[in-house]
């Protein structure tokens, strides 16, 4: 059924109060669980002295977290810093030249950051894709493009490329890794593009300056050359109506979202917590829901404060970048899940949607997932745990498309339509429940690790059946209801505006 299927409002009010105290439930028992085990020996590398004054310490198990916020922290604001300010000048003065200005500023700061071996590197694997992007055959950009990114991904390669930057500092395997994938896609786009342009071919110049934008660099997110080069080529650089506002806003809110993570790591030590599988065996089911929930809703928050303060800055320079990510507490669906909208648009444009087309075909979903997958494996590292993450969200993927083609078949689809609109949002959020709880499950050992997840799994389906596997069923199924309220508003709004634009 549509999205304009409504519910009563008190059936909703129910279900909001229903989410709230779920929610404060179980967050009472991560908060009792993190209070005794401050002192524990096997979380002392996790936890250290934070705030004395409220006795408390802070939750650290989180590298790229503690990264940016201490050893990182004063490059990043020197870096976008110095980007802003030579790309406010050059807006100002020379904004047909603004792209260049860009890209020397890039290569001089990639230059001081990792020297000049490490620039060689990247200008030799640009060169070698712009190369083959000259034979405008885009089977073989997929071929060198993969062969590139796996020279960064796989041994021995991997560590002889490393081994030609000299010197050692706490984040150079960071920098290394991150510039080094991020090119590569960005390459691949651009040789992509170069071969769907009817004449001639991009310059290589035009390349570098794709490549070298700063804010992209090192951390992503990847924009496709198209958007990029179309966006950094308008010479006339207007504002939309409270943009700079807009601009604003959204600053304060990755400030206010830094604080509020901060103060969270205080008190809930839902990082630390699941290594120690002993400890958490005392929990509760409720609070190893909860905290696996809490793993997700927090990547997400991460990404979202990466890419929105990158997005931030490229904003101001006239771009539209790829947005953050959708928040885990609004999916259901396994195909809105990913945590870089950057690198999704970039597999479902030049993958996903070019093999698996509609999406409506089984077979073809399955090439074109399996396809996708099996890149995302290259992109994030051949390891075993990001094999099970893959096969798992592949699985799942899928596992949609076959279950709505089975309801689809005309018994099913004759009975859909004969009852109440109502009462089939309720039986498709039955199901969105399930596939919530899946999307958790299938991404906790990426995120955090296998045996946590496996943990959860027993505990919530196996021992906690059937009083805990139904109830949190339950509960998520209130919350999907919800999601799908906040997705009818949204239609509707968007309806309107559609129909003010037409008039």
């Amino acid at each position: 059924m549509g999205l304009k299927t409504t519910l009563p409002s008190y059936e909703l009010g129910f279900y909001a109060l229903v989410v709230t105290c779920a929610v404060l439930y179980s967050g009472s028992g991560i908060f009792e669980a993190s209070r005794d085990s401050m002192n524990r020996k096997a979380f002392r590398d996790g936890i250290k002295p934070g705030w004395h004054y409220f006795g408390r310490k802070m939750d650290v198990a989180d590298f790229e977290w503690v990264m940016w916020f201490t050893s990182f922290r004063n490059v990043i604001i020197f870096a976008l810093s110095g980007h802003v300010l030579f790309g406010k000048i050059c807006s100002m003065t020379v904004p047909q030249h603004r792209a260049v200005v860009y890209m020397l500023y890039g290569l001089s700061a990639v230059l001081a950051s990792m020297g000049l071996l490490y620039l060689m590197i990247i200008l030799s694997h640009c060169l070698v894709l712009y190369s083959v992007a000259l034979a405008k055959q885009k089977w073989l950009c997929y071929v060198a493009g993969l062969c590139c990114l796996a020279s960064f991904k796989v041994e021995p390669f991997s560590s002889w490329q490393s081994g030609f930057v000299t010197g050692a500092f706490d984040l150079q395997d960071v920098l290394f890794y991150g510039g080094s994938s991020f090119t590569i896609m960005r390459c691949m786009s651009f040789a992509l593009e170069s071969c769907e342009r009817k004449e001639g071919i991009y310059s290589i110049f035009d390349l570098l300056k794709y490549n070298f934008y700063l804010p992209f660099f090192f951390f992503g997110p990847v924009m496709t050359f198209d958007q990029f080069h179309a966006q950094v080529s308008t010479r006339e650089l207007r504002r939309k109506d409270d943009e700079m506002k807009n601009i604003r806003v959204h600053a304060l809110l990755h400030v206010g979202a830094i604080i509020a993570v901060d103060i969270f790591f205080h008190f809930f030590y839902i990082l630390t917590l699941p290594s120690d599988l002993k400890f958490l065996n005392r929990l509760s089911d409720w609070s190893l829901a909860g905290l696996a929930y809490s793993n997700l809703v927090y990547d997400w928050v991460k990404a979202a404060v990466m890419f929105g303060v990158i997005n931030t800055i490229a904003r101001l320079d006239h771009l539209d970048p790829p947005q953050p990510p959708k928040c885990i507490t609004m999916l259901y669906v396994f195909a809105e899940t990913h945590f870089d909208r950057g690198i999704n648009d970039w597999l479902c444009k030049y993958v996903y949607d070019h093999l698996g087309e509609n999406h409506d075909n089984i077979m073809k979903e399955l090439v074109a997932t399996i396809a996708t997958f099996v890149v995302t494996t290259l992109w994030l590292g051949p390891c075993d745990i990001v094999y099970i993450w893959s096969v798992a969200n592949c699985f799942g993927l899928n596992f949609e498309l076959w279950v709505q083609k089975f309801f689809q078949l005309e018994p099913f689809a004759k009975l859909e339509a004969k009852m109440p609109a109502a009462m089939s949002r309720r039986i498709r959020a039955l199901f969105g429940a399930v596939n919530f709880w899946a999307i958790v499950l299938y991404n906790i050992p990426a995120l955090n690790s296998l045996e946590f997840a496996l943990l959860v799994t027993k505990r919530l389906l196996l021992i906690g059946f059937p009083v805990s596997t139904l109830s949190i069923w339950f509960i998520t199924y209130c919350g999907v209801q919800l999601i799908k309220e906040r997705e009818r508003i949204l239609a509707m709004e968007q309806e309107k505006t559609d129909k003010a634009k037409v008039e």
